[in-house]
């Protein structure tokens, strides 16, 4: 292109991001969650065990970190986003509203937060139910309003169109086909949740049927039929005295010929108690609970309860903390602050960093100041030195003295020519 020809040439068209147009489905127009909260909530942590303990898990642990707040690099000892994070609202804990909310975000895959605005700074924190949230979408892929309850109860909250704030702040989990809505562990985990619950309630309707697989009274054909009174009888008389738990080992007296002839299956048979497992370690795949700390049997990934804890924090409490961390200073410090889990007081964490440490302090090509830095601590005056095993004196002093002819006798003279070359501060 010549000169003239650029001179000519018409200007870059903008182009706006396609990402803001996928999101349009029937602007204006309220959108429930296509799922079904209700079901999820009874079937996947009401009567599900394995659910309720596994989303249990996960909420405790989030609830019981300690955060802290930086600007920047520096720590923070005082900030209202940390006085939020221990006195949200006037009914709960911090640990109390971060349990509901992360159990609400497991259950459901969303997680909603109204945060009570007084001056533009806000005061209380609450954690509003999933299934009672409906988001209104706009046409630049942000909400417009969100809207909470149902007819006259219903309470709105708007969304600025430019910067996307307001009073209701969502958190969801990736959705790969809905753009307003997250991805509930429940669905993936459906089917295992009904084989589990479908085979506790197997197991229970045959304990309450004394134990016994189903079966069927069959009638001599050389004795021929019942009769009718004779049919309601014998059906009385079995559901009276020989069905239910209380019944169980109780012998049937059989009359006119009839014989038990069974027709289902055992439950060694069937395998019920496999499957219960193998669903149940499914359940615990959804939502990233080792088996191990549930106490399903089975395929023990991990050769120890110690390294199964270790793998559920570091695979789904961690990344869920960060997720929190960044949700929290996003929508409450306006990103000024950085909210993070102070993982020094998390036991599983502790027991790794103790091994790194004790690896760190028996390195011999680190300096003070590098091991220092690994273990999180502010490097020391003097502590660019590398130290000798057999006596831990600098390394450069160490050479000193054997140029003098001088060798340390014993460790506190070893001390004394430390001090006396200014490194001091090693020995504190």
């Amino acid at each position: 292109m010549g000169f003239f020809d650029f001179m000519r040439a018409q200007p870059a068209e903008t182009k706006e991001s396609q990402a803001q147009w996928v999101h349009v489905v029937s602007p204006g127009q309220p959108v429930w969650t296509p799922r079904d909260y209700e079901h999820f909530a009874k079937e996947g942590y009401i009567e599900n065990v394995v659910a309720y303990q596994a989303i249990n898990k996960i909420a405790e642990a989030v609830a019981s970190v300690t955060w802290e707040a930086f600007r920047g690099e520096t720590k923070l000892t005082k900030a209202p986003i940390l006085d939020l994070m221990t006195k949200p609202n006037p009914t709960q804990s911090g640990p109390e509203l971060i349990e509901q909310f992360t159990a609400y975000l497991m259950i459901a895959g969303n997680g909603y937060l109204e945060g009570l605005t007084v001056g533009g700074e806000t005061r209380e924190i609450y954690a509003l139910r999933p299934d009672k949230m409906k988001i209104v979408p706009g046409l630049r892929g942000m909400p417009i309003r969100y809207e909470y309850g149902d007819g006259a109860k219903k309470q709105c909250w708007d969304v600025d169109p430019d910067t996307g704030k307001s009073d209701i702040h969502h958190l969801k989990l990736f959705h790969p086909t809905n753009s307003w809505y997250g991805l509930a562990p429940t669905e993936p985990s459906a089917f295992s949740i009904d084989q589990h619950n479908e085979g506790m309630k197997w197991q229970q309707a045959l304990l309450q049927n004394s134990a016994r697989p189903s079966g069927a009274l069959v009638v001599d054909a050389q004795k021929g039929d019942l009769s009718d009174d004779q049919f309601e009888r014998v059906k009385a008389q079995v559901e009276a005295q020989y069905s239910g738990a209380s019944n169980a080992g109780r012998p049937m007296l059989l009359e006119g010929g009839m014989k038990w002839q069974a027709m289902g299956l055992s439950p060694s048979d069937m395998g019920v108690i496999e499957n219960n497992n193998a669903a149940a370690r499914n359940i615990c795949l959804a939502w990233g609970v080792p088996p191990q700390l549930l106490g399903i049997p089975g395929d023990n990934t991990y050769s120890n309860y110690r390294q199964a804890r270790l793998a559920f924090w570091e695979d789904t409490v961690m990344p869920l903390l960060g997720k929190l961390g960044s949700f929290m200073s996003r929508h409450f410090t306006d990103g000024e602050i950085a909210l993070r889990p102070n993982l020094e007081k998390i036991p599983a964490i502790v027991d790794q960093r103790e091994t790194l440490w004790k690896m760190v302090k028996e390195n011999e090509n680190l300096t003070v100041n590098e091991k220092r830095e690994t273990m999180g601590y502010e490097p020391v005056q003097g502590g660019d030195v590398l130290l000798v095993p057999m006596s831990q004196i600098p390394l450069d002093e160490a050479g000193m003295s054997a140029a003098r002819g001088e060798e340390p006798t014993d460790i506190e003279e070893a001390k004394a020519l430390a001090l006396s070359a200014g490194y001091g501060d090693l020995y504190k």
